[in-house]
Protein backbone atom coordinates (compact mmCIF):
# COMPACT_ATOMS: atom_id res chain seq x y z
CA UNK A 1 0.00 0.00 0.00
CA UNK A 2 1.31 3.47 -0.87
CA UNK A 3 0.02 6.97 -0.19
CA UNK A 4 -0.93 9.53 -2.83
CA UNK A 5 2.53 11.08 -3.09
CA UNK A 6 4.85 8.37 -1.75
CA UNK A 7 5.34 5.04 -3.51
CA UNK A 8 6.88 3.27 -0.49
CA UNK A 9 5.22 0.18 0.88
CA UNK A 10 4.23 0.21 4.54
CA UNK A 11 7.29 -0.87 6.52
CA UNK A 12 9.82 0.68 4.14
CA UNK A 13 9.89 4.00 6.03
CA UNK A 14 11.39 4.19 9.51
CA UNK A 15 9.55 5.58 12.54
CA UNK A 16 12.12 8.40 12.66
CA UNK A 17 12.26 10.62 9.56
CA UNK A 18 14.46 13.60 8.77
CA UNK A 19 12.79 16.20 6.55
CA UNK A 20 14.95 18.39 4.32
CA UNK A 21 13.04 20.64 1.97
CA UNK A 22 15.50 19.95 -0.85
CA UNK A 23 15.19 16.36 -2.18
CA UNK A 24 18.80 16.56 -3.41
CA UNK A 25 19.88 17.18 0.17
CA UNK A 26 18.02 14.02 1.13
CA UNK A 27 19.97 12.15 -1.54
CA UNK A 28 23.30 13.67 -0.50
CA UNK A 29 22.83 12.94 3.19
CA UNK A 30 21.62 9.38 2.60
CA UNK A 31 24.60 8.59 0.38
CA UNK A 32 27.14 10.17 2.73
CA UNK A 33 25.82 9.47 6.23
CA UNK A 34 23.76 6.28 6.10
CA UNK A 35 24.57 2.63 5.49
CA UNK A 36 22.57 0.00 3.61
CA UNK A 37 20.34 2.63 2.03
CA UNK A 38 17.20 2.00 -0.01
CA UNK A 39 15.50 4.64 -2.16
CA UNK A 40 11.80 4.13 -1.47
CA UNK A 41 10.42 7.16 -3.30
CA UNK A 42 11.06 8.87 -6.64
CA UNK A 43 7.57 10.25 -7.28
CA UNK A 44 7.88 13.87 -8.48
CA UNK A 45 11.63 13.48 -7.81
CA UNK A 46 10.87 13.99 -4.12
CA UNK A 47 13.50 11.48 -3.07
CA UNK A 48 13.11 9.39 0.07
CA UNK A 49 15.63 6.96 1.56
CA UNK A 50 15.81 4.54 4.45
CA UNK A 51 19.10 3.37 5.91
CA UNK A 52 21.04 2.95 9.13
CA UNK A 53 23.03 5.41 11.19
CA UNK A 54 25.16 3.77 13.90
CA UNK A 55 22.84 0.78 13.77
CA UNK A 56 19.66 2.84 14.10
CA UNK A 57 17.10 2.79 11.30
CA UNK A 58 16.24 6.23 9.93
CA UNK A 59 14.57 7.67 6.82
CA UNK A 60 15.22 10.93 5.01
CA UNK A 61 12.36 12.40 2.99
CA UNK A 62 12.40 15.55 0.87
CA UNK A 63 9.32 17.73 1.36
CA UNK A 64 9.68 20.55 -1.15
CA UNK A 65 9.38 24.23 -0.28
CA UNK A 66 6.55 25.76 1.69
CA UNK A 67 3.97 24.67 4.23
CA UNK A 68 1.55 23.41 1.60
CA UNK A 69 4.06 20.97 0.15
CA UNK A 70 5.59 19.79 3.43
CA UNK A 71 2.14 19.29 4.99
CA UNK A 72 1.31 16.70 2.33
CA UNK A 73 4.35 14.59 3.15
CA UNK A 74 4.08 15.03 6.92
CA UNK A 75 0.45 13.92 6.91
CA UNK A 76 1.15 10.89 4.72
CA UNK A 77 4.22 9.87 6.73
CA UNK A 78 2.18 9.90 9.92
CA UNK A 79 -1.14 8.53 8.67
CA UNK A 80 0.03 5.87 6.21
CA UNK A 81 3.52 4.93 7.40
CA UNK A 82 3.27 5.37 11.17
CA UNK A 83 6.10 7.87 11.58
CA UNK A 84 6.58 8.81 15.24
CA UNK A 85 9.44 11.32 15.10
CA UNK A 86 9.92 14.04 12.46
CA UNK A 87 12.93 16.35 12.41
CA UNK A 88 13.10 19.13 9.87
CA UNK A 89 16.67 19.81 8.68
CA UNK A 90 16.57 22.91 6.54
CA UNK A 91 17.72 26.47 6.10
CA UNK A 92 16.48 29.80 7.33
CA UNK A 93 17.11 33.46 6.70
CA UNK A 94 18.36 35.30 9.77
CA UNK A 95 16.62 38.52 10.79
CA UNK A 96 19.03 39.39 13.58
CA UNK A 97 22.29 41.04 12.51
CA UNK A 98 24.52 38.95 14.79
CA UNK A 99 23.57 35.58 13.24
CA UNK A 100 26.27 34.36 10.87
CA UNK A 101 26.00 32.08 7.84
CA UNK A 102 26.24 28.45 8.90
CA UNK A 103 24.92 29.13 12.41
CA UNK A 104 22.66 26.32 13.67
CA UNK A 105 19.26 27.30 15.03
CA UNK A 106 16.94 25.07 17.06
CA UNK A 107 13.39 26.35 16.66
CA UNK A 108 11.79 26.61 20.10
CA UNK A 109 8.59 27.89 18.51
CA UNK A 110 7.22 28.88 15.12
CA UNK A 111 5.16 32.01 14.52
CA UNK A 112 3.79 32.36 11.03
CA UNK A 113 1.20 33.31 8.46
CA UNK A 114 0.09 29.81 7.44
CA UNK A 115 -3.36 30.17 5.90
CA UNK A 116 -4.16 26.51 6.70
CA UNK A 117 -3.63 27.20 10.41
CA UNK A 118 -5.89 30.25 10.23
CA UNK A 119 -8.65 28.19 8.60
CA UNK A 120 -8.24 25.24 10.95
CA UNK A 121 -8.32 27.39 14.10
CA UNK A 122 -11.04 29.72 12.75
CA UNK A 123 -8.85 32.83 12.71
CA UNK A 124 -7.35 32.25 16.15
CA UNK A 125 -3.63 31.73 16.79
CA UNK A 126 -2.08 28.36 17.70
CA UNK A 127 1.23 28.31 19.57
CA UNK A 128 3.27 25.96 17.38
CA UNK A 129 6.01 24.40 19.51
CA UNK A 130 8.31 21.37 19.24
CA UNK A 131 8.48 18.26 21.37
CA UNK A 132 10.37 19.21 24.51
CA UNK A 133 12.26 15.92 24.86
CA UNK A 134 13.58 16.21 21.29
CA UNK A 135 14.52 19.84 21.87
CA UNK A 136 16.32 19.01 25.11
CA UNK A 137 18.16 16.07 23.58
CA UNK A 138 19.21 18.06 20.51
CA UNK A 139 20.61 20.82 22.72
CA UNK A 140 22.58 18.32 24.78
CA UNK A 141 23.90 16.57 21.66
CA UNK A 142 25.11 19.91 20.31
CA UNK A 143 27.08 20.50 23.50
CA UNK A 144 28.58 17.00 23.43
CA UNK A 145 29.78 17.57 19.87
CA UNK A 146 30.90 21.15 20.54
CA UNK A 147 28.47 22.58 17.99
CA UNK A 148 27.24 26.05 18.87
CA UNK A 149 23.48 26.34 18.51
CA UNK A 150 21.04 29.20 19.00
CA UNK A 151 17.64 28.20 20.43
CA UNK A 152 14.98 30.68 19.43
CA UNK A 153 11.65 31.50 17.85
CA UNK A 154 11.38 31.51 14.08
CA UNK A 155 8.74 32.70 11.61
CA UNK A 156 7.24 30.41 8.96
CA UNK A 157 5.82 32.21 5.95
CA UNK A 158 3.68 31.19 2.98
CA UNK A 159 5.21 33.88 0.74
CA UNK A 160 8.87 34.12 -0.24
CA UNK A 161 8.48 37.31 -2.28
CA UNK A 162 6.45 40.34 -1.23
CA UNK A 163 6.40 44.13 -1.51
CA UNK A 164 5.87 44.96 2.17
CA UNK A 165 8.46 47.47 3.43
CA UNK A 166 10.14 46.62 6.75
CA UNK A 167 8.15 43.38 6.83
CA UNK A 168 10.22 41.82 9.59
CA UNK A 169 10.64 44.80 11.93
CA UNK A 170 7.87 43.87 14.37
CA UNK A 171 9.09 40.28 14.56
CA UNK A 172 12.68 41.43 15.09
CA UNK A 173 11.51 43.63 17.96
CA UNK A 174 9.87 40.59 19.56
CA UNK A 175 12.99 38.44 19.39
CA UNK A 176 12.24 36.27 16.36
CA UNK A 177 15.61 35.21 14.95
CA UNK A 178 14.92 33.63 11.56
CA UNK A 179 12.47 33.09 8.72
CA UNK A 180 11.69 29.88 6.81
CA UNK A 181 8.68 28.19 5.21
CA UNK A 182 7.84 24.89 6.92
CA UNK A 183 8.16 24.62 10.71
CA UNK A 184 4.81 26.09 11.77
CA UNK A 185 3.00 23.44 9.75
CA UNK A 186 5.27 20.66 11.03
CA UNK A 187 4.73 21.56 14.68
CA UNK A 188 0.97 21.99 14.26
CA UNK A 189 0.41 18.67 12.47
CA UNK A 190 2.67 16.82 14.90
CA UNK A 191 0.70 18.13 17.88
CA UNK A 192 -2.58 17.06 16.30
CA UNK A 193 -1.35 13.50 15.77
CA UNK A 194 0.58 13.29 19.05
CA UNK A 195 3.96 12.59 17.47
CA UNK A 196 7.33 14.22 18.12
CA UNK A 197 8.67 17.04 15.95
CA UNK A 198 11.61 19.42 15.93
CA UNK A 199 13.16 21.86 13.45
CA UNK A 200 16.93 22.19 13.29
CA UNK A 201 17.92 24.91 10.85
CA UNK A 202 21.07 26.43 9.39
CA UNK A 203 21.35 30.11 8.54
CA UNK A 204 21.76 30.28 4.76
CA UNK A 205 21.40 34.04 4.43
CA UNK A 206 20.98 37.12 6.58
CA UNK A 207 18.06 39.24 5.40
CA UNK A 208 19.32 42.25 7.36
CA UNK A 209 22.98 42.26 6.28
CA UNK A 210 22.50 40.74 2.79
CA UNK A 211 25.02 37.91 3.32
CA UNK A 212 24.07 34.69 1.49
CA UNK A 213 25.42 31.18 0.91
CA UNK A 214 25.74 29.55 -2.51
CA UNK A 215 23.28 27.01 -3.90
CA UNK A 216 25.91 24.26 -3.54
CA UNK A 217 26.42 25.14 0.12
CA UNK A 218 22.67 24.94 0.68
CA UNK A 219 22.56 21.46 -0.86
CA UNK A 220 25.77 19.84 0.39
CA UNK A 221 27.11 21.86 3.32
CA UNK A 222 25.62 22.82 6.66
CA UNK A 223 26.29 19.34 8.05
CA UNK A 224 26.38 20.33 11.74
CA UNK A 225 22.58 20.26 11.83
CA UNK A 226 22.62 16.80 10.23
CA UNK A 227 25.00 15.48 12.90
CA UNK A 228 22.68 16.75 15.63
CA UNK A 229 19.55 15.35 13.98
CA UNK A 230 21.08 11.92 13.33
CA UNK A 231 22.48 11.65 16.87
CA UNK A 232 19.17 12.56 18.56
Amino acid sequence: MASFHLEAKVGEIAEKVLLPGDPLRAKYVAENFLEDIQCYNRVRNMFGYTGYYKGNRVSIQGTGMGMGSCSIYINELIRTYGTKTLIRVGTCGAIQEDLDLGQVVIATGACGDNSANMLYFEGKQFAATPDFDLLYEAYNVSKEHHIKVIPGTIFSTDSFYDDVPNRWQRWIEHGVIGVEMESQALYTIAKKHKVKALSILTVSDNIITGAAASNQDREQSFMDMMKIALEV
